[in-house]
């Protein structure tokens, strides 16, 4: 029962589509993770004090980013969308994009895709530590893991990185 409190063991930063539910991507109950959805899954500070509220006031030990194929949010910023404020949302893929070297390419070409959302997912996980002094002293002292996957809308099996 979680009405009493709460006690996840891990943390999923993924994406807010709707086929990709951390939840059931992971056959968990409810309480079991911190679930934080968010287009294009990319980490802001925002999400980084979510998660060290997780981590150090509620005892996460894990925190997973997590991408997935045929991302809405990646294909638009491969595309270089802009529409309101989604626009914004955007810009904070970009640096996956071109760290992938997908300025200008082919948001079509299903390998392009990945590249780019495991870049993302790279670039976030990396993001954590280089932006919070609390979740590196954790990861240093062995007492969080954070690790990268991406989840394939097509069969559901998740790889990872």
């Amino acid at each position: 029962m979680t009405s009493a409190g709460q006690a996840p063991f891990a943390a999923v930063v993924g994406c807010m589509d709707s086929r990709v539910p951390p939840e059931l991507v992971f056959d968990q109950q409810i309480g079991s993770i911190f679930s934080i959805r968010i287009a294009g899954n990319y980490v802001d500070p925002s999400i980084t004090g979510g998660l060290e509220f997780a981590t150090a006031v509620v005892g996460t030990r894990a925190i997973l980013v997590l991408g997935h194929t045929g991302c809405g949010a990646i294909r638009g910023a491969i595309d270089d969308v802009e529409l309101g404020n989604l626009t914004t949302t955007l810009a904070h893929l970009t640096p996956a994009v071109e760290a992938a070297g997908a300025v200008g390419a082919d948001s079509a070409d299903s390998n392009v895709m990945w590249d780019v959302a495991a870049e993302n997912v790279r670039l976030g996980m990396a993001s954590l530590t280089d932006n919070s002094a609390i979740l590196a002293e954790q990861v240093a002292k062995g007492d969080l893991l954070i690790a990268g996957a991406m989840h394939d809308v097509a069969n559901g099996q998740v790889t990872f990185l």
